[in-house]
């Protein structure tokens, strides 16, 4: 089995601070994280909803990044050998990270059957990650169907922040399995448990929201992991591929017992 890679969801954990971005991004590298993820949007295209009157829009407003803000956070992932990645919400969005002549991004849950987006992405970038939230496996076949001709990695997730466990529904990936060759787990849960357990279904990828102080504002900081979680799940995941290995010949140890203490208890 390849190695399983781990993505840090940063997403607009940052609240626009870029020192502090930056801090979320080496923090990542270091924990074992393959990709450090955000989110791209802009507050003009944001319709009106229940977010202006619980104060989220300004939140919005304030972790928006700048189309010079990408090209740094490009620029201190490089640097970190962690690879950029994010979320675009509308073909629109793409403006903002066009100059960084990106090959892979990420469709997020609410957006999965927006079919405007869906050939845009198939006819701008090479490689897709599509979320699954709030949809049903066949509207994310019918989505997939859109996007089969690029390379896709189709993400099981419970749209829920955080997700309890009796909701993060792992059995969906056998389903997802039928559609797509490459699973990976968006995972919401405030632990890595779920990623664990995701590991014998076969994911290749596995998603965290991604924090470096859950004090900081903003709801998902709340139930992102920390560092030590994530190297943790580093850990843990290549210990789980070193254990898929298959010895098809005795290993030395093995030979050892065979010669020395075979019949060791049948003395004549």
């Amino acid at each position: 089995m390849k190695k399983i890679k781990l993505v840090a969801e940063i997403g607009w954990n940052h609240m626009g601070n870029i020192k502090l971005a930056e801090k979320m991004i080496i923090e990542a590298s270091k924990a074992g994280a393959d990709i450090a993820k955000f989110q791209t949007w802009r507050v003009e295209n944001l319709k009106p909803g229940p977010w202006d009157k619980d104060g989220r829009r300004q939140i919005y407003e304030k972790a928006e990044l700048k189309k010079e803000d990408y090209k740094v956070l490009l620029k201190i992932c490089k640097k970190n050998n962690i690879k950029f990645l994010t979320s675009i919400f509308n073909h629109r969005d793409y403006e903002l990270i066009s100059s960084l002549n990106l090959k892979e991004i990420k469709i997020p849950s609410p957006e999965n059957r927006n079919k405007d987006l869906l050939n845009f992405c198939a006819k701008n970038f090479n490689t897709i990650f599509l979320s699954t939230g709030a949809a049903s496996v066949s509207e994310i076949k019918n989505s997939y169907k859109i996007l089969k001709k690029k390379k896709t990695h189709i993400m099981h997730c419970t749209s829920a922040y955080p997700c309890n466990d009796e909701n993060v529904n792992l059995n969906r990936i056998n389903d997802l399995k039928k559609i797509c060759n490459s699973i990976g787990l968006s995972d919401h849960t405030p632990d890595i448990l779920s990623s664990i357990y995701s590991l014998p279904y076969g994911v290749d990828l596995i998603e965290k929201h991604f924090t470096i102080d859950n004090k900081l504002p903003g709801r998902d900081n709340k139930f992102a992991i920390l560092p030590n979680a994530m190297k943790e799940l580093r850990i843990k995941a290549d210990r789980f591929i070193s254990m898929q290995k298959a010895n098809k010949k005795l290993i030395k140890a093995e030979i050892e017992i065979r010669k020395v203490y075979s019949g060791r208890w049948n003395k004549k």
